[in-house]
């Protein structure tokens, strides 16, 4: 048998500071190690465009640094996320296109919904793997419509019955995202050997615990016929699961993000506001130093998803630690730092509700058992 198919995962992805290479070099040699290394871009990367109204908007980020997720090596992107229409329709626009210049694969936004849900098909190791990308989280506004740009959605129920938002209380996807979800991974299976399902999902600031929709729409994707689930948008790791023999990485955490949209020192409004509401709301104060990453303290604690597809289908799963030192740089670490962020991780499985997880290390990534 042939050597397995390796694929890295990382969460979101902010670069809106300069120099993306230096801020992505802590963990770019690990991706570029693998067959195929997929993150979760959060914001648009555009100069133009209109801010939208509906959700605390996200600046858009230079284009130039799209090169550097490129060049990290990163190849396949999902953009299906609650900050992808910030900057409207052209920031889409802008975005897809300078992926596509970069040939970056990418899935989950575009310039309407037949577009944003179309999978990202790619040829790795003779094998073709299937990206889809949903955002379960909000806002509407920023969701693609028949004729309308934004991300592709699973809308999820809201415990008031209204619109969904990224800070309101998800209860459990809906019948209806529960058809599309299954209609896309059943059709992506057609064309591909490997289907990955991506989801902006989960509580943010909030250390282990799970939404009560995670689990159940999760094992929908897989009961589809997904094998591998990715989450994102907590800005903090959650744990990890195999259902039916496949991986959910109910949290992927931050993979790199700095940013200067989250300090209480700015010009902008809304913004400014949000930086000091949500340490309120959530109940953090950041570690000092991390002024491009002021998240949960618990964040430091980070971790690269790590898969092995074997020649016989089998899959093994795992994590690379990673360590987030100031102000946001992420980097990979073993010895003793690794192995506390292994034990976080078991520990916050259980915490969220998961069934118990153990974390060996082998060779260069820590294994799940």
């Amino acid at each position: 048998m042939g050597e397995p198919l390796s694929l890295i995962f990382a969460g979101d992805l902010v670069l809106d500071v300069e120099d993306g290479d230096h801020w992505l070099s802590g963990i770019a040699p690990a991706l570029r190690e693998a067959d195929l290394a997929i993150g979760h871009l959060e914001v648009p990367h555009t100069v133009r465009g209109v801010e939208m109204a509906g959700d605390v908007p996200a600046p858009g980020a230079d284009p130039a640094n799209l090169a550097a997720i490129a060049r990290a090596g990163f190849g396949a992107v999902s953009l299906a996320g609650n900050h992808m229409a910030d900057c409207g329709p052209v920031g889409i626009e802008d975005t897809r296109a300078g992926l596509r210049d970069l040939a970056v694969a990418f899935a989950g936004a575009g310039a309407n919904r037949a577009e944003a849900e179309a999978p990202a098909l790619l040829n790795c190791g003779g094998r073709v793997i299937a990206l889809l990308s949903f955002n379960c989280v909000g806002p509407e506004a920023g969701w693609a419509g028949e004729a309308s740009a934004g991300s592709a959605a699973l809308a999820m129920l809201t415990a008031d019955g209204g619109p969904v938002v990224p800070t309101k209380s998800l209860t459990a996807p809906s019948d209806a995202a529960l058809a599309r979800l299954d209609v896309a991974v059943r059709d992506a299976r057609k064309s591909a050997d490997i289907v990955i399902v991506s989801l902006h999902k989960g509580l943010v600031h909030t250390p282990a615990s799970l939404a009560r929709y995670e689990r159940p729409l999760s094992h929908a994707a897989i009961d589809a016929g997904a094998d591998i689930v990715v989450g994102h948008h907590a800005h903090i790791v959650k744990g990890i699961e195999t259902y039916r023999g496949k991986p959910i990485f109910h949290g992927l955490g931050n993979g790199c993000v700095v940013t200067r949209a989250l300090s209480p020192d700015q010009d902008h409004p809304a913004r400014r506001e949000w930086a000091a509401r949500r340490k309120v709301l959530f109940g953090f104060e950041p570690l000092p130093g991390y002024d491009l990453a002021p998240f949960h303290p618990e964040a430091i604690n980070a971790f690269l998803g790590r898969v092995l597809v074997h020649d016989d289908g089998r899959i093994e799963a795992g994590l690379i630690p990673v360590h987030v030192e100031a102000p946001g740089r992420p980097v990979v670490v073993n010895g003793a730092r690794g192995r506390e962020i292994a034990d976080y991780v078991e520990r916050i499985t259980v915490a969220g509700g998961l069934p118990e997880i153990a974390l060996t290390q082998r060779d260069d990534m820590m294994v799940l058992r």
